[in-house]
C-alpha cells in the first residue's frame, strides 16, 4: 500500500469522525432545548465531544490533505481543493466565532437556571450557528467527493 492510501484514510476516516460528531450535536441540542432544567449534562457532554472527538479529528485532517497534495502533486490550486481549503477557513471562523460562545452561552444559562426566555434564545442560537457552520462542511463534502473542476 502506498503512503498516499495510508494518508487518504487517515483522511476520510477523521473526516467521519469530525463531521460525524458535529451532526449528533443537533440531536442533543434538541434534547436540550426540550428539557432546560436537565440541560446542562448534554449540552457539557457536546462540549467534551467536541474538544475530545471532533476538534482532533478536524486538526487531522489539513495535515493529511497537504500531505496528499504533495504526494500526488495535486496542486493547491487546483479548484476543489482550494475551495475546500477557503471553505475549511470559513467552517473554523464560524465554528469559533459563532457557535463555540453561542454553546458556551447556552450552558451557562442552563448551569446557572436562569430565566428561561433567555436560555431559549441561546438554545435557538446555538442552533442556527450550528447549522450555519455546517453549511460549509456539507460544500467541503461535495468538493472532496465529486472533485468538480471550472
Amino acid at each position: 500500500m502506498s503512503a498516499y492510501s495510508w494518508l487518504k484514510l487517515l483522511h476520510v476516516l477523521a473526516a467521519i469522525v469530525a463531521v460525524g460528531t458535529n451532526v449528533t450535536y443537533f440531536v442533543w441540542l434538541s434534547f436540550a432545548r426540550r428539557d432546560p432544567a436537565g440541560s446542562a449534562p448534554i449540552l457539557r457532554g457536546i462540549r467534551a465531544l467536541d474538544s475530545r472527538l471532533a476538534n482532533p479529528a478536524y486538526a487531522v485532517l489539513p495535515i493529511a490533505g497537504i500531505l496528499m497534495v504533495l504526494d500526488r502533486d495535486l496542486g493547491f490550486t487546483t479548484f476543489w481543493i482550494l475551495g475546500a481549503i477557503v471553505l475549511y477557513a470559513v467552517v473554523g471562523i464560524c465554528a469559533g466565532v459563532l457557535f463555540a460562545p453561542s454553546l458556551r452561552r447556552q450552558t451557562e444559562l442552563a448551569v446557572t437556571a436562569a430565566d428561561p426566555t433567555a436560555y431559549e434564545a441561546a438554545a435557538r442560537r446555538t442552533m442556527v450557528t450550528g447549522l450555519i457552520t455546517m453549511v460549509p462542511v456539507a460544500a467541503i463534502l461535495y468538493l472532496m467527493v465529486m472533485k468538480p473542476t471550472i
